[in-house]
């Protein structure tokens, strides 16, 4: 708790709020970093594999690679998503399993299975960009602000 809200709280309050952080579990700060280390880590390594997949046995280059091979780390994590396997994987991995373009394409489907009992129309397609939504909107905008900011330096004689 801020020291700002700390200030305002009663006595009785304050002596809660020591109570409660003395009683409260430690997290495994460690333990969770070295998780999502290995979590993120496994993921990027299949990617790889599937990349080198493409390469030697479909003649794609490095950079035609990568895009056949993040449409099926999407499909994977949409399986994995939809048998419930890959919430056990981001409960062990944790921040690990979400950084990955796999979490992004959990949470959409998540969004998706959740409301699928309200149709296809207004379930599915209705709820599944409510997440991922503002996602796309920030990527969009940060882009767009990136290629203004690259547009101003080269206009000024810089790189």
């Amino acid at each position: 708790m801020s020291s700002f809200k700390r200030k305002n709280l009663t006595p009785v309050q304050q002596q809660y709020q020591d109570f409660a952080r003395a009683r409260e579990p430690q997290r495994p700060i460690l333990a969770n970093c070295v998780r999502a280390f290995i979590g993120g880590g496994i993921i990027c390594t299949i990617g790889q594999g599937i990349q080198l997949f493409f390469i030697k046995y479909f003649d794609f280059d490095e950079k035609t690679a990568g895009d056949p091979t993040v449409a099926v780390l999407i499909m994977i994590s949409v399986l994995l998503t939809s048998f419930g396997v890959y919430d056990h994987i981001a409960q062990w991995a944790g921040a690990g399993s979400s950084v990955p373009v796999t979490g992004f394409a959990n949470t959409i489907t998540s969004a998706s299975l959740d409301h699928k009992s309200e149709g296809f129309v207004l379930g599915v397609g209705g709820n599944m960009f409510k997440i991922a939504g503002p996602v796309i909107v920030f990527g969009v905008f940060s882009a767009f602000v990136v290629a203004i900011i690259s547009v101003m330096i080269k206009s000024l004689g810089g790189m």
